[in-house]
């Protein structure tokens, strides 16, 4: 393994050390128990916290920095339904957009860790590629992204789900709607997000376009209730959400819903992320070449 994070890849850990990280990634043990078992697993010379390391995120290189001049920034909070307050997004825009223009709009659904660096990053390179990008954070409720990803995994055990679920309803909602929309929407959404996005388009008619990435289905008995075109991505080493994709494929059929999936050989869960040794830059590109363009023929 190489001693130094910003230069590891997925191929640099023993596939054991992933499916241990994946398992730490979605909360199935905290990181005293990677720790614990990971020290059985590294390399001579090498310990379970420098592997810990590695693979974690490192957000010092945005593709799109915050203050490019291509894009405008703001935060605005979306009223969340049944009296639970609100829910905070950020909103990114194409800079120099006329006062009667519309565009597009497209809402991008984090990760398992909140509104971090890498999904605003995701936001902002919509906006420059034309789009109005609104992220909401499922943590709002619970202070927010709290700027620590450990700390934001303990968080999002405390998640109320259903709670979460409608805010994301609502959030959809409030981004068809915005001043600026030219009425049709789409969603892209990550891991948690890409569970999301498969239930958002269940819940939500008038949404045009669905990208869940590798995320899991939504109550097969609802997907007959989809109206939205899916195109749907996942990791070819990815068997925990891998295995769910048979029954909902066959759903997908029977409800003759539109749709294309992909699953790239020999990458791992999370191989979008351009901000951990999961990434895999030939699969990612392909893939946001093929989300792209899905939403370049559904949302114009």
């Amino acid at each position: 393994m190489s001693d130094k994070p910003e230069r590891a890849t997925a191929q640099d850990f023993p596939p054991e050390v992933l499916t241990l990280f994946d398992k730490y990634v979605h909360g199935v043990i905290d990181r005293r128990g990677f720790l614990e078992q990971g020290a059985l697993l590294v390399a001579a010379g090498t310990t379970a916290t420098a592997v810990l390391a590695a693979l974690s995120p490192d957000f010092a290189h945005a593709r799109v920095a915050p203050e490019d001049p291509r894009i405008t920034v703001t935060h605005e909070d979306i009223p969340s339904p049944k009296g639970y307050g609100t829910i905070k997004a950020i909103v990114v825009r194409p800079k120099g957009m006329a006062p009667r223009a519309r565009k597009p709009v497209i809402l991008v659904v984090h990760e398992n860790r909140g509104l971090n660096p890498h999904i605003k990053d995701i936001a902002r390179r919509l906006a420059v590629d034309g789009y109005i990008a609104v992220a909401p954070d499922a943590l709002t409720s619970l202070g927010g992204y709290p700027g620590d990803e450990d700390k934001a995994r303990t968080l999002f055990g405390q998640l109320d789900q259903a709670k979460a679920r409608e805010d994301f309803v609502a959030a959809a909602d409030y981004a068809k709607a915005m001043r600026d929309s030219n009425g049709k929407l789409g969603a892209v959404g990550f891991c948690y997000g890409g569970g999301i996005v498969n239930m958002l388009a269940t819940r939500v008619p008038t949404l045009r376009a669905a990208v869940p990435f590798y995320g899991p289905p939504p109550p097969l008995d609802a997907v007959p209730a989809i109206k939205a075109e899916l195109l749907l991505h996942f990791a070819g080493n990815d068997a925990r959400v891998n295995g769910l994709w048979p029954d909902y494929d066959k759903a997908l059929k029977a409800a003759g819903t539109r749709y294309q999936a992909f699953i790239y050989p020999s990458v791992e869960h999370g191989f979008n992320n351009d901000t951990t040794p999961r990434f895999d830059e030939k699969a990612a590109a392909l893939a946001w070449k093929r989300t792209i363009a899905l939403f370049k023929r559904t949302l114009a």
